[in-house]
């Protein structure tokens, strides 16, 4: 578990990254002007159940106030917001359907950037019995 919220951390954070920001300036509770940057308006991230609550706690941890929804509760605005797809094991591409919905929308739309740590031949499918000791 250890390990697993370590990666999950680097690959949320650069996830975050990936998103659209602006410039801001704040003023700090000692009177002090910061620029810094802000997310944009319109940031989610969708959980694929099971596995990919494991990488929701990373996700708060960097962004508190970003909204995380469920693969099967999508906003109404969905096509206008930048997604944070949370699933830890995209691999099987063959026999997994959140692989297939994950291939299917790489097709649909080219532009998009898929951050992982590791690809498996295999889908290590005791990851989420592992991660939550259900196993």
């Amino acid at each position: 578990v250890f390990s697993a919220v370590c990666i999950i951390r680097v690959v949320v954070e650069e996830g975050l990254n990936q998103l659209p920001y602006s410039e801001c300036t704040v003023t700090t509770p000692t009177g002090h002007k910061y620029d810094g940057v802000k997310f944009e308006k319109g940031n989610c991230g969708v959980s694929i159940m099971r596995s990919g609550e494991a990488m929701e706690q990373g996700l708060r941890d960097c962004c508190r106030s970003i909204r995380i929804v469920y693969n099967a509760k999508f906003p109404l605005d969905i096509n206008r917001r930048k997604v944070l797809l949370m699933y830890p094991i995209l691999t099987n591409l063959i026999e997994s359907t959140v692989s297939l919905m994950v291939v299917s929308i790489i097709q649909e739309f080219p532009e998009i950037t898929i951050l992982t740590t590791e690809v498996y031949p295999v889908a290590p499918t005791h990851f989420g019995q592992r991660y939550f000791g259900t196993d």
